[in-house]
């Protein structure tokens, strides 16, 4: 038996995007100054960007495709935090086992919104 999810705050999707969100902020304090307001500034805004489509998503989760829509958001929002990732690598800004685990964390939070998108209807009670 699952657990009752009463907010956003509730679904595992959240939590895990929440968390990498907040990694992603502390690995980028050691960005480069020169980047404060380029690629620091894009990859926390991409990687903040989808918790908050998943908290807009959730309160509009009566209607699907409001509700699809804002998943969909996020899901892009996740993967351009992976595109921007793929820089910080390029750039040896990040380590390669840092990488590898926010890389791997986006993935899994990909394929849980996936799975959210394709059942909508699963969302709505």
């Amino acid at each position: 038996m699952g657990k009752i999810i009463k907010t956003h705050k509730d679904l595992r999707v959240y939590q895990l995007s929440f968390e990498s969100g907040m990694e992603i902020f502390e690995v980028s304090k050691s960005f480069p100054k020169e980047e404060r307001y380029s690629r620091t500034d894009q990859i926390r805004r991409s990687s903040r960007s989808v918790s908050g489509n998943l908290a807009e998503a959730w309160r509009k989760r009566r209607y699907p495709k409001a509700f699809v829509a804002k998943l969909t958001d996020a899901e892009g929002e996740a993967a351009e935090t992976q595109v921007w990732l793929d820089y910080a690598l390029s750039c040896s800004y990040v380590k390669k086992e840092i990488y590898d685990n926010l890389y791997e964390k986006y993935n899994f939070i990909l394929g849980m919104l996936v799975k959210m998108i394709l059942n909508p209807e699963k969302w709505n009670s």
